[in-house]
């Protein structure tokens, strides 16, 4: 053991035990260090990887707590150098490591999928190949559950598959048709007022019966827009989805909460999705976060305009 975490250790406990008692009872444990080994550690000039060490966790630690606590190495590696820190992952690893910093881990939970009565004739246009080469080719919809002392919430969620994006959400405490079409609603509001286009995208979605009913299946048409539907029924079939599901979950729902209510839940994924949108860095999309990805499109494509995207060229 190094006199650097013995001393360390001592400084713990010293206030509560004295320097020398611990020094006797660690040198009884077969850890030999004496009180005028400690005092000179004490005495001595910090060396120049500690203060940078401390320096960098400082950051390190800011950037961690501002991203909701769920950034692993990774990304909190490729934060610090969007910000101009320039240090080795390695280093972000040991400093981590050393403050007890990780990122959330996703679990699995109980789908909330209630298969429409009626006939589902809506083709499935995606067959698993959540891909798009520009926004608003491709949505994907798909509603969870959050647990509250008042009771279930549930959480409908639109996505651009392009750039991972948020484009809708909505909470409520029942699964009726109104979660989902609002949800919608707030995709088709936010791109107009962007001045996209959304005529003739994908609209793709399990076999729920809010994304059956007669409701959302007109809101798509005057839209333009094209319904499709997994055609196996599994969570394969909505993948994209569903993982930002598990995501919105793990980073928000179980890492933040408990929950009081829904409006306290309504605050805070109104919160979360202006994060998510901003800030948070994507593995999928280049580590950046989902608006700087699709203004990053839109520079390098001043001049494009929404086409539908053939169905092969999804996969």
């Amino acid at each position: 053991m190094s006199t650097a975490v013995l001393v360390e250790y001592i400084d713990e406990h010293r206030d509560r035990f004295g320097v020398e008692p611990i020094c006797t009872a660690l040198t009884e444990a077969g850890t030999q260090i004496a009180p005028s080994t400690y005092y000179a550690a004490k005495r001595r000039a910090p060396s120049a990887r500690s203060v940078s060490d401390a320096a960098t966790l400082a950051v390190i630690e800011k950037v961690h707590a501002e991203n909701y606590g769920v950034y692993g190495i990774r990304k909190v590696h490729a934060e610090l150098r969007r910000q101009g820190h320039l240090v080795a992952r390695c280093t972000t690893h040991r400093l981590m490591r050393q403050a007890g910093l990780r990122g959330v881990s996703r679990a699995k939970g109980p789908r909330t999928t209630i298969p429409g009565s009626g006939p589902d004739t809506r083709p499935d246009l995606v067959q698993r190949a959540f891909t798009a080469t520009a926004p608003d080719q491709l949505w994907v919809a798909d509603i969870t559950y959050c647990r509250t002392f008042a009771g279930w919430v549930y959480a409908a969620f639109v996505i651009d598959v392009f750039s991972r994006r948020v484009v809708g959400w909505q909470l409520a405490k029942n699964l009726r048709t109104d979660l989902a079409l609002d949800a919608l609603e707030m995709g088709l509001w936010d791109r107009a007022r962007a001045g996209r286009d959304t005529t003739g995208l994908i609209h793709h979605s399990d076999k729920g019966v809010q994304y059956l009913a007669i409701r959302y299946t007109q809101r798509l048409a005057d839209a333009g827009a094209v319904a499709s539907v997994g055609s196996t029924g599994d969570s394969y079939d909505n993948a994209l989805a569903e993982a930002f599901n598990s995501l919105f979950k793990a980073e928000l729902i179980r890492n933040r909460g408990p929950w009081r209510s829904i409006d306290d839940l309504e605050i805070a994924v109104a919160e979360y999705i202006d994060w998510f949108n901003h800030r948070r860095l994507h593995g999928e999309i280049g580590l950046v976060p989902p608006v700087e990805f699709e203004d990053q499109h839109y520079r390098q494509n001043p001049v494009a305009v929404n086409v539908v995207a053939s169905v092969p060229s999804l996969h």
